[in-house]
């Protein structure tokens, strides 16, 4: 017998509107089965999701998806979304290479209205797909799930402010489940915002502002006052958002679907213009004890045991490169009262959990607020402090205008420090730090570097550290290093000066960042068929080492450079140096190996780079090329 009668009966949101109001209780609880059992067996992100169990069941009941748009923002909470909506036989492919994606994407699902994986997006989209059936005189719901961290974001409110002044319809539900801005009060609040949801309410409201509009300004100021008054009253806040244009109603109980139905229906129905917005309390892993009693709700967790939840963490062979990051800047820090760290909601992930433990007051959580990241760091740094701002290279693609203006234009030593860098595996493309050596590159007055191993990363730490007058980038990759012999502390590292790693006089692989252990692989291949082959570890992108440059293109008949970028960075920066020097006039094969000019879908780090053409066997077959010779697939005997 089936321990999911109900759910198997459900493979789309319209077979979910076939079952009875009284059977959806039981609906959930097998969803959330489900999803638990999924996850064990693939990993992810668990906790948003539980969270939103009754809610997502909830949205689909009452409305029309997908003729109504439901955006989720972030999509760490839509799994239990997926399974509903025809991709319950492929959630056990979540985040595995050719399956589902860890969030919602427009190619998967009709379902899926917008791509999101990062936050804060939802309102903005969700305001755009109003507007569009405006335009286009459909009458269509569009609704924007986004959680109260999510909230913390600039782009939502400015979301939020342009929503209520173009008076759209649009339905924004906050899912509040950590911040609590209004405390869960259960049936009576549940009840009441029923009430003020309700047609009879809303409809006597507006015809209250018609009334009020023809009375004398001081009486139309004080009946305002007096039914905001009211309401605030009731719904025990939501006064910021009624200022920004919007109803609010809320908050209720995200997980008591009699409180949930009913106000969602009666939100739907509204016969009124202008936005809504509807404040549900969740719990983050709701429904699974080991999630609700651990401290981060199993936000991401890797495979698991469902009857215990104990994680299936694999044995490390090398420190990882954000805890490395992490213990070389409290080391620094011991040795200079000036160095502070600032993150953008990521303490843990980029590693600043670690100085703030040690540093409390010199470590700042700003919150989902990159922008203000970025120039409260050059705040900083105006000051003379050496503000560490630990960002994903993603991530600090939403403060770029920060950083070119008020840091590179200033010439403020922040310094950048950018986890994730390259390709990530199972988040996928939206988490890939593909482009920043292009981005931060092109930024006069910039010094790009990015260690080759665990060992430079602590110098190049210490690197920034004393680096004072002009902005600087750290990237490293996500993961554990190579397994080096560590130093006890970091030595500042000469600016724009690499090394020489291998010696050899045919064939020149100039490594940027985590990729030269792939070079030394493919180099001991290419010895093997006789081509002797030298090896150097750029260090810096910029600025370029051009002595070592032109060295290695006056004395190899072939140069290829390695980066796990795309097209634009480092590679770009050497052709552009060996032009202006005229290095590519005397016949010098030079073949640039950065990331293919396209998106690489989720898979394991190694066989995205194997795609990528990345690894070592790739590395050899480009060299094979660039000598104009024809080797078979078996003349590469690299795995």
């Amino acid at each position: 017998m089936s321990k999911t009668p109900l759910l198997d009966r459900v493979n789309t949101p319209e077979d979910l509107r076939r079952l009875e109001p009284a059977e959806l209780r039981q609906l959930a609880d097998e969803l959330r089965q489900e999803m638990i059992d999924a996850v064990a067996q693939t990993g992810g992100h668990l906790g948003a999701g539980l969270g939103v169990v009754e809610l997502t069941v909830a949205l689909h009941y009452i409305f029309d998806t997908p003729r109504d748009r439901l955006i989720w923002d972030v999509g760490h909470q839509a799994y239990p979304h997926k399974i509903i909506t025809g991709r319950r036989d492929r959630i056990r492919t979540l985040r595995q290479g050719g399956g589902l994606s860890g969030f919602t994407k427009r190619s998967e699902s009709e379902y899926d209205p917008f791509g999101a994986a990062h936050s804060s997006t939802s309102i903005s989209a969700g305001l755009g797909m109003a507007v569009a059936r405006d335009l286009s005189q459909g009458s269509n719901h569009v609704v924007c799930v986004i959680g109260d961290g999510a909230m913390s974001a600039g782009m939502a409110y400015e979301a939020l402010n342009n929503a209520g002044a173009m008076d759209s319809n649009l339905i924004v539900i906050l899912n509040d489940n950590d911040m609590s801005i209004a405390p869960p009060v259960g049936a009576l609040s549940a009840y009441l915002t029923r009430l003020l949801t309700g047609r009879s309410y809303m409809s006597l409201r507006e015809i209250g502002r018609e009334i009020v509009q023809h009375l004398p300004r001081r009486l139309h100021e004080q009946a305002v006052r007096a039914e905001e008054f009211t309401r605030n009253m009731i719904t025990h806040g939501g006064t910021l958002f009624e200022e920004l244009g919007f109803y609010y109603a809320g908050p209720i109980d995200g997980h008591n679907l009699n409180h949930l139905l009913p106000v969602l229906r009666n939100v739907r129905d509204a016969n009124r213009k202008g936005p809504i917005l509807l404040h549900v309390v969740t719990q983050k892993g709701k429904g699974y004890a080991p999630a609700e009693v651990s401290a981060d709700k199993y936000h991401g967790v890797v495979k698991f045991d469902v009857a215990t939840g104990a994680q299936v963490k694999s044995k490390a062979h090398a420190p990882a490169y954000t805890k490395v990051f992490g213990d070389s800047l409290v080391k620094e820090a011991k040795k200079d009262d000036k160095i502070v760290a600032i993150t953008a909601a990521m303490p843990g992930g980029t590693g600043l959990d670690i100085f703030g433990s040690q540093f409390p007051d010199r470590c700042f959580d700003v919150g989902i607020a990159e922008q203000h990241a970025v120039t409260f760091a050059a705040g900083l740094a105006a000051e003379g402090y050496k503000p560490f701002a630990a960002i994903y290279s993603t991530f600090l693609q939403r403060g770029y205008d920060q950083v070119v203006h008020d840091v590179a234009l200033q010439k403020l030593p922040v310094r950048f420090v950018m986890d994730r860098a390259g390709l990530v595996g199972a988040d996928g493309p939206t988490h890939a730090g593909s482009f920043d050596v292009a981005y931060l590159g092109c930024l006069p007055g910039f010094v790009l570097m990015a260690p080759a191993d665990e060992a430079e990363l602590v110098h190049m730490v210490a690197t920034q550290a004393a680096l004072n007058d002009c902005p600087s980038a750290l990237r490293y990759p996500r993961g554990e290093g190579t397994g080096v012999p560590m130093p006890e502390e970091g030595v500042p590292l000469a600016i724009g000066k690499g090394r020489i790693v291998r010696e050899g006089h045919k064939i020149a692989l100039l490594s940027y960042g985590a990729r030269l252990g792939e070079c030394l692989k493919a180099a001991d291949e290419l010895a093997a068929h006789g081509l002797s082959t030298t090896v150097a570890d750029a260090r810096f992108a910029k600025p370029l080492d051009m002595d070592l440059l032109l060295r290695l293109a006056r004395e190899h008949e072939v140069l290829i450079t390695i980066e796990e970028g795309s097209i634009g960075g480092f590679g770009s920066f050497v052709l552009q140096a060996l032009a202006e020097h005229g290095m590519l006039d005397r016949g010098l094969r030079v073949r640039p190996m950065v990331l293919p000019d396209t998106y690489i879908d989720h898979d394991t780090p190694a066989a995205m780079y194997a795609k990528a053409g990345l690894d070592a066997k790739g590395i050899v077959a480009k060299a094979f090329e660039a000598l104009g010779k024809s080797v078979s697939a078996e003349t590469v005997r690299l795995a």
